[in-house]
């Protein structure tokens, strides 16, 4: 009976964070009335807000990702998943992640840049909190993987590379002489972490999603930097190049932890 309880409360949990992070979304991003996102704070978060800043197409991918979690949401709360031990370990943060999400928005609409940066770096941990988890709990459906896994690891990606556009975006209104004397070196560096930490997770955690959303972020980047304002071709190159190597680990991580699991499951008992 108190499992069946503490199960009915995550799948509640989950649900109010869903509904919230509607809510705090349609607030944020100007469907009352008010600036779209690209507008606020002074322009900081547009597509010519930094070096690293993807293009206006990237952001399309929240219709993906909002449309996932909301899927997640209405089959965690179904009865087979009240005492499922993976969405018990992982309900509550995810429910948190929506919960920040929404509130991001909500805090470029009306609270300061900077404090943009704390929550999404407080999104981003959580997630990789998630990510984490996952790979504790194995998923033991296709719906579990699509829902929980792909859902989750997308929007893991893309808060990577969100989170670097808005860190960016940030010091580019604060500390503007940062970087001013070699821009493209700074986005150059910048990106390169963001493959040594891409390639890490995809192969530490052997998930395709991350990386396939954070490349789609970077490919709208070179983009950005190729058509748009600030113009980088050095920035795009690396951009693209780190995209593709993002891939290509996301899929060779995959494969190996199929192998491996094949493996394990052809050992004979003992061993």
């Amino acid at each position: 009976m108190e499992t069946s309880t503490k199960g009915i409360g995550r799948q509640s949990l989950v649900i109010a964070a869903a509904v919230f992070m509607l809510i705090a979304a349609a607030i944020g991003a100007g469907a009352f009335g008010g600036d779209s996102v690209d507008e606020l704070q002074n322009g900081a978060l547009s597509a010519q807000g930094s070096y690293l800043a993807p293009a206006g197409p990237a952001f399309s991918i929240w219709s993906l990702i909002y449309l996932g979690l909301l899927a997640y949401t209405v089959w965690q709360a179904l009865p087979a998943q009240r005492q499922d031990e993976r969405q018990q370990a992982v309900g509550g943060w995810i429910a948190l992640s929506m919960v920040l999400n929404g509130l991001w928005l909500v805090t470029a609409r009306y609270l300061t840049l900077w404090l943009t940066v704390l929550v999404i770096a407080l999104l981003l941990a959580t997630l990789a909190r998630i990510i984490v988890l996952l790979g504790r709990y194995p998923a033991r459906s296709l719906a579990d993987r699509l829902l929980t896994d792909g859902a989750n690891g997308l929007h893991f990606g893309w808060v990577t590379i969100a989170t670097v556009a808005n860190t960016a975006a940030w010091l580019t209104q604060t500390v503007p002489e940062i970087g001013a004397d070699a821009p493209d070196a700074w986005a150059v560096a910048v990106l390169v972490v963001v493959l040594v930490i891409g390639a890490a997770s995809a192969w530490f955690t052997g998930r395709l999603a991350p990386a396939l959303a954070t490349a789609w972020g970077l490919s709208w980047l070179a983009i950005g930097r190729l058509t748009g304002e600030p113009e980088s071709t050095p920035t795009a190159v690396t951009a693209i190049i780190v995209a593709v190597l993002l891939v290509v680990v996301g899929v060779v991580a995959v494969l190996r932890r199929r192998r491996l699991a094949g493996t394990r499951d052809r050992a004979p008992l003992g061993r």
